[in-house]
């Protein structure tokens, strides 16, 4: 018979062992999450201190960035090599250390490394967290529940870190925002320490060596290529000439599986529709979430005026919403209709909401203007991010977890660095357009520069090209996701009513 459950198969038949594991992921799912946005109510202070220069301040969340996104496929593969547990736990101390170093008040390349090391440590915890996840919930209900928790911090997390980042930032000093995760790491190793271990296994693990320089080449090219957009122009030669390289060498990854003898992304993984359905939806919602929170955190304290704590304190309705969205709807309805209708209707609910948050004008503050709106856009988002999770590594088999996991959260990496770029060079260029149709007048009437209002148009239009992106995703979605509920293969579809040869943990052979 085939084995179902590798070595999570000790975990499903402990219930209590079970839901161990899902707060301990959840824990370190939130240290990752609250990792970047903390750093980015951070940003302004750093700059401020002595040797931090400005034009350099946004290598603190791009080294951080960069090391992650390029290292995923790789720390996923580790992940099945050496063992969930040996690679959760390493991640996990490393992921925590690594910020604290940065926080010594050296010079700039200090945090700089810290951030660049912390986000390697990350591509390690990440795909064994969500493949621990994947391989002891299997039955659907109880999957159901875990992935709409998981789904929720990780949709979540980011606007849940603003508000002590903005504590730390504002009450004692950016630095302890690098400390942050400490106290909660030592909580997660304690409850990581007593999952179970791999079973010893005679087969000699290998590591695909070329296919992962070409993915981590090609990740990293295309996230620098993205950070380079955002900081300069998308149409600067550097940036054209890291996203062309970027693109090259993951075209050669994709070619590469078929001759390597142990394949870094085994080929059987991505092709399934609805896993790719899942792939492409994890690409377009955090691009969406990110414009969101990277906009917001940038208007609150320059239009309205708002200091650090109160745009922290902005963004809980917004968390209130995803995290419904991702629970209520997710573990009722998903397991009868699938996650088709969720993602096909969540993308226009947070297209609404970015619809919505572009009305605020120049002088409209928090309340009359953003509440409402974000619990909207967090409530579609909802719909979105937890059933693309849980869709992205079901029925894969236990050794191809790893690689599953890692491939949908470098999708959510990737969305986010190119929602981030994209959307910032939108914004920028709606300013410069605003102030250049307007500065003569103003000059000539004697009235200040319209920066104001020119700020607040660039929120507008960047906000609608949100609204845009997602409106692309729900057709997306709807497009590739199938419809009926998620069937392991081998089980008839109740769409269809077709049988394919391959069961969850891979091709049927012969007893």
């Amino acid at each position: 018979m085939v084995n179902l459950m590798s070595d999570a198969t000790p975990v499903s038949r402990a219930p209590g062992r079970r839901w161990l594991i899902l707060g301990v992921v959840g824990l370190a799912q939130v240290m990752v999450i609250m990792s970047l946005t903390v750093m980015n109510i951070a940003l302004l202070p750093a700059q401020r201190a002595p040797r931090f220069p400005a034009a350099d301040r946004q290598w603190a969340v791009t080294a951080y960035t960069l090391a992650f996104g390029s290292l995923l496929l790789p720390g996923g593969r580790l992940a099945g090599l050496r063992g969930r547990k040996v690679t959760f736990l390493a991640g996990l101390a490393g992921f925590a250390g690594a910020p604290a170093i940065g926080g010594a008040p050296v010079s700039f390349a200090v945090p700089v490394t810290a951030r660049a090391c912390q986000g390697a440590f990350a591509a390690l915890l990440v795909p064994s967290a969500l493949s621990l996840l994947a391989t002891t919930f299997t039955a659907p209900e109880d999957r159901g529940r875990a992935f709409a928790v998981y789904g929720a911090i990780a949709g979540a997390g980011g606007a849940a870190g603003l508000l002590p980042g903005a504590a730390l930032t504002q009450y004692l000093s950016w630095r302890w925002t690098l400390y942050a995760n400490l106290l909660l790491a030592g909580a997660a190793f304690a409850g990581g320490a007593l999952l179970p271990g791999r079973p010893p296994s005679r087969a000699r693990p290998r590591l695909d060596i070329p296919g992962a320089l070409l993915a981590s080449g090609g990740m990293s090219c295309l996230v620098y290529g993205f950070a380079d957009a955002a900081a300069r122009s998308r149409h600067a030669p550097s940036t054209r000439g890291f996203l062309a390289a970027g693109a090259a060498l993951l075209a050669a990854f994709a070619a590469w599986p078929g001759r390597a003898a142990h394949p870094l992304l085994p080929p059987r993984v991505v092709p399934d529709r609805n896993r790719g359905g899942a792939y492409a939806s994890m690409l377009i919602a955090p691009a969406a979430l990110s414009g969101i929170f990277l906009f917001l955190t940038y208007y609150l304290p320059q239009t309205p005026g708002h200091p650090p704590l109160v745009t922290g304190a902005a963004f809980p309705p917004l968390s209130g919403g995803l995290i419904a969205a991702a629970n209520l709807p997710t573990i009722a309805l998903m397991p009868r209709a699938g996650p088709r209708p969720l993602a096909a209707s969540g993308m226009p609910a947070a297209a609404g909401g970015a619809v919505w948050l572009a009305r605020p004008g120049p002088h409209t503050g928090y309340p009359a203007g953003v509440p409402g709106a974000i619990i909207l856009a967090g409530t579609g988002l909802g719909l979105v991010i937890a059933p693309a999770i849980n869709t992205g590594t079901f029925a894969v088999a236990p050794q191809d977890a790893g690689e599953a996991s890692a491939t949908i959260t470098a999708g959510q990496q990737l969305g986010a660095s190119a929602g981030t770029a994209l959307l910032s060079t939108i914004f920028a260029a709606a300013v410069t357009s605003y102030l250049t149709a307007h500065l003569t007048a103003a000059r000539l009437t004697g009235r200040p520069a319209p920066t104001g209002p020119a700020l607040a148009h660039g929120y507008d239009t960047a906000f609608w090209r949100t609204a845009g992106i997602l409106a692309g995703g729900a057709v997306t979605a709807g497009t590739l996701l199938r419809p009926g509920p998620l069937t392991p293969k081998g089980t008839p579809s109740p769409a269809d009513g077709t049988v394919t040869a391959q069961t969850q943990a891979g091709p049927v052979r012969p007893a």
